[in-house]
């Protein structure tokens, strides 16, 4: 089954977004970073998900990543969902950090458990087709809204939601031109979608 194996964000300097980052968020998280100036505006079309278990381990994550240099997007707060908030990193990045729970059931943690991908696209059922031929298993599929797909072994977790329903969901205008910023690294092989995320060897995103 195809996995994603890590992630790459090109940023402007890479030293300053890894202090962010493990303040943040912490060390262990999947993700690269290489030094890169390609020319971006708006929203990118995607945002990192990071899934925990409560509400005040929600809080303790968006309040670091809030003291390391993030600017608040959507301050956490109940949904019909659960509970979760968005901040834009320093380098550009918007990340979610959500938990279906709506109450607390223990002391506040760090802890992440799931890493998701989330990917705004123009026409869903086309990019579940282009991902289900590169061997993607589909966890959840919600029509032309939102699709999901299983990690396997990968600590990175792939989904799909329309372009305008993501950014609406994050506080953004869905308007953005230029480089997405973003590279996925997995078994897929070299690739690039139909929204024009990059996907590459393990290989070559480990010679970088």
């Amino acid at each position: 089954m195809a996995i994603i194996e890590s992630l790459t964000l090109d940023v402007a300097d890479p030293t300053a977004a890894r202090t962010f980052y493990t303040a943040a968020f912490g060390a262990d998280i999947p993700l690269r970073l290489r030094a890169s100036d390609s020319p971006t505006t708006g929203f990118r079309g995607f945002t990192l998900a990071l899934t925990v278990a409560q509400p005040s381990t929600v809080d303790a994550l968006v309040g670091a990543a809030l003291d390391a240099g993030a600017t608040s997007l959507k301050p956490a707060a109940k949904s019909l969902w659960g509970y979760g908030g968005a901040v834009q990193a320093p380098d550009g990045t918007i990340w979610k950090v959500a938990t279906s729970a709506k109450k607390d059931t223990g002391p506040a943690t760090r802890r992440i458990d799931e890493f998701v991908l989330l990917l705004g696209v123009a026409d869903v059922a086309a990019s579940k087709r282009f991902y289900v031929e590169r061997g993607l298993a589909v966890a959840k599929s919600f029509a032309r809204m939102y699709v999901e797909f299983d990690a396997g072994s990968g600590p990175v977790k792939l989904a799909l939601y329309r372009r305008r329903a993501l950014a609406k969901d994050l506080g953004v205008t869905p308007d953005g031109s230029g480089s997405h910023r973003l590279s996925i690294t997995g078994n897929v092989g070299p690739s690039t979608d139909p929204d024009g995320f990059a996907w590459e060897a393990a290989s070559l995103a480990a010679a970088r």
